[in-house]
């Protein structure tokens, strides 16, 4: 399926990103088992609020800022300069993507990035360092220049997706000749309607995970590997590569 496809869509979740030493938001350990979410109209309301998610996101960063991206992260960008990628569609925040050569073009980060802050009043966006650097100092939400609440750009529970996003993702759906989900649980929604669009009109859907997912037992799914991915998904690109 690999050496016969030209048009892969790849959809990427947390445990693509658990090899470079970040977490995995949902499955076994996962961060929302032990803490619970700050939602988006909290955010807004409650300075209370800002200060709490602000305090989760700092301890994050500092305790990953430093990750590098993994061999999946560089068989992806393999498959793409080989020129067999039509999107890669991640859930995952963390800019390990981008960092390890995938093209703005390519990319829809269907969550949103944390490697930026975003105003919710003028949607200006910046590199997140600083503002980060500003709470560890003060405490206080980082305000933007014009006044409103900075935030890193994310997509909050509670917050809809870009739309922007979404379309590109589910175009992207419509016109790949294969889906390979890699290390997502598919269990939010909606971004895990973007590759059983995909599966439901007709093309090969392979899910590589380490545990159970919610398209497990869907008649469209055309192979289910269980364990690591970076065990399973990297050797399969390099075979198709070398020949």
């Amino acid at each position: 399926w690999l050496r016969g496809a030209g048009r892969i869509l790849v959809f990427t979740g947390a445990g693509i990103s658990t090899p470079s030493g970040i977490p995995a938001f949902r499955g076994k350990g996962g961060i929302w088992t032990t803490r619970q979410p700050v939602y988006y109209q909290d955010f807004m309301a409650r300075e209370e609020s800002r200060i709490e998610y602000w305090e989760y996101k700092l301890e994050m960063w500092e305790e990953h800022r430093d990750a590098k991206p993994n061999i999946i992260h560089e068989s992806i960008v393999r498959l793409e300069q080989a020129g067999k990628v039509e999107q890669v569609v991640t859930q995952n925040i963390d800019g390990l993507h981008r960092a390890a050569g995938t093209r703005e073009e390519m990319l829809v980060e269907v969550h949103g990035t944390g490697t930026l802050a975003e105003c919710q009043t003028c949607r200006q966006r910046n590199p997140v360092e600083a503002s980060f650097e500003q709470f560890k100092q003060t405490r206080q939400p980082p305000i933007c220049e014009c006044g409103g609440f900075l935030k890193p750009a994310t997509i909050s529970f509670g917050q809809s997706l870009r739309e922007p996003d979404l379309d590109r993702a589910l175009a992207a759906a419509a016109a790949c000749d294969l889906v390979i989900a890699l290390g997502s649980t598919l269990s939010v929604s909606p971004a895990n309607a973007i590759p059983l669009a995909a599966a439901q009109a007709g093309t090969t859907y392979i899910i590589i995970n380490r545990d159970e997912t919610d398209h497990d037992s869907l008649p469209q799914v055309s192979l289910r590997l269980t364990g690591n991915v970076e065990e399973l998904f990297p050797p399969a690109v390099e075979a198709v590569l070398a020949n």
